[in-house]
């Protein structure tokens, strides 16, 4: 047993000796509504925005939002968080970091503790769309990140601008939570390799970044990958997150590697490990035939698309359909990474935090 198996299972088993199953409640009404919710946070922006360095500071600033017709508001502590989109030369707005410091007493955001609140890069339609990308992935499993769309300003009281308008974010579970739902903790540890992670779990997860069009993620790196495990000897499971760089998305920052060679993210890249026994991928594509209907519902019922990208979107699901539905495409497709001259072997890293 390797150095990394031992320090995940050592955490693990302190875990579950501390709480012997018994775990806090576990807040949910923030993320059962589907509507957007309004948000307003106010406080002295220009500090937050500066703080984009690799070890950014909290900041204090007050979060507001109306509850049939009465405006409630709570303190929260702000810093930027993330990677590519945190550098100031890729994205106007950090994604940020939402620490409310336990007093959020009988709010809607009651029993959370730190939130993830992904703002525009380069315009709002991108956040929505990522945002359908996490509702398609709660189609196929729990094992998930609920997401919750919202629409946020920013004032600033000290800012000579005009007031600023209302853009679209996207509120993301905490991995705690996410984790709990399905009766798990979560793991840190990158010594693992996707051979080892629990098989069902992984191939919901490979086969949907297929679909989606997302080449930026590793098992190895944890690169966008989430670990959960049910108990300090299970097998560990894969919950993906950050679907930005997907061709779904398209976004205008996002490119393949350049390792990948491949032409833009609209162009599908199978990238599990090698896989010779295609009877082994048998119930993970059932499972994908089974929701069709849900998956494109999550598009064709949201009000919030443009008809040319909601047409595109609905042709590049029919074409992952006729692709899984055909056994010699299917074959060819997802036995890429057996290729030994391909680049299905290719291991993301993505940026480093420092």
């Amino acid at each position: 047993m390797h150095a990394g198996r031992i320090v995940v299972l050592s955490c693990l088993t302190l875990f579950f000796a501390c709480f012997s199953g018994v775990l806090f409640a576990q807040p949910t009404q923030l993320f059962d509504i589907e509507d957007v919710l309004e948000l307003t946070i106010s406080g002295e922006f220009g500090d937050l925005m500066k703080d984009r360095g690799n070890d950014p500071q909290y900041h204090s600033f007050t979060l507001s939002y109306k509850n049939e017709g009465s405006q409630v508001s709570i303190p929260v502590k702000i810093k930027t968080r993330g990677h590519f989109r945190k550098l100031k030369e890729n994205c106007t707005y950090p994604p940020m970091l939402l620490n409310f410091d336990n007093e959020t007493g009988t709010t809607l955001f009651a029993g959370q503790t730190k939130l993830k609140l992904v703002t525009p890069c380069r315009g709002d339609k991108y956040v929505v769309r990522e945002y359908l990308v996490y509702k398609l992935y709660n189609q196929i499993t729990p094992k998930s990140f609920n997401v919750r769309l919202v629409k946020v300003t920013f004032e600033d009281p000290n800012s000579k601008a005009k007031k600023a308008e209302p853009l679209y974010g996207m509120l993301i579970e905490e991995e705690e939570h996410m984790a709990m739902r399905n009766n798990a903790v979560p793991v840190e540890g990158k010594l693992i390799r996707p051979e080892q992670t629990q098989r069902d779990d992984f191939l919901n997860m490979a086969v949907f970044e297929y679909l989606i069009g997302n080449t930026d993620w590793s098992v190895q790196y944890m690169q966008n990958v989430k670990l959960i495990a049910t108990n300090d000897s299970s097998i560990l499971s894969t919950v993906p997150y950050d679907f930005d760089h997907s061709g779904l998305v398209s976004a205008p920052y996002a490119h393949p590697a350049a390792e990948l060679l491949l032409s833009s993210t609209r162009e599908r890249r199978y990238r599990g490990f090698c896989i010779q026994d295609m009877n082994q991928f048998t119930e993970v594509i059932n499972r994908f035939k089974e929701r069709k209907e849900d998956l494109y519902k999550v598009y064709t019922s949201s009000t919030l698309l443009e008809e040319s990208y909601l047409k595109s979107t609905l042709k590049y699901l029919d074409d992952f359909y006729k692709m899984i539905n055909d056994p010699k495409k299917l074959k060819n497709e997802f036995q890429y990474p057996c290729d030994p001259y391909g680049t299905g072997n290719v291991v993301i890293q993505g940026l480093k935090k420092n």
